[in-house]
């Protein structure tokens, strides 16, 4: 189990960038692959992006790959994810989660911890 805290949202207007950090405690930070999810109202937790425990491997959703950037400092117990030229849809709350094992993945369900998640609003 590992506790995170997400931080970096804002309002920000369309074309800007924003960088969200999500900080773990315990110490085992670096056995867990780690990812970033969006939700708006009324939708499901969307997939955003993953990175590999040891941060050489990264997997984007088609709609931010280009955009956005997921990165980590295992000495910081800290991932960040790197966004720009936000676009309006890109307006969510976005969650940081973690789950055990090397394998960076897609899936909400093989999470098994997250944030509290981080508002990001992009205007027109």
């Amino acid at each position: 189990q590992v506790q995170l805290v997400e931080s970096g949202g804002g309002l920000v207007q369309a074309g800007g960038s924003l960088r969200l950090s999500c900080a773990a405690s315990g110490r085992s930070f670096s056995s867990y692959a780690m990812g970033w999810f969006r939700q708006t109202p009324g939708k499901e937790r969307e997939f955003v992006a993953a990175i590999n425990t040891g941060g050489a491997y990264t997997y984007y959703a088609d709609s931010v790959k280009g955009r956005f950037t997921i990165s980590r400092e295992n000495a910081k117990n800290t991932v960040y994810l790197q966004m720009n030229s936000l676009k309006p849809e890109d307006t969510a709350v976005y969650f940081c989660g973690a789950r055990v094992g090397t394998h960076l993945t897609a899936l909400q369900s093989q999470y098994s911890d997250w944030g509290q998640g981080t508002q990001v609003t992009v205007s027109a």
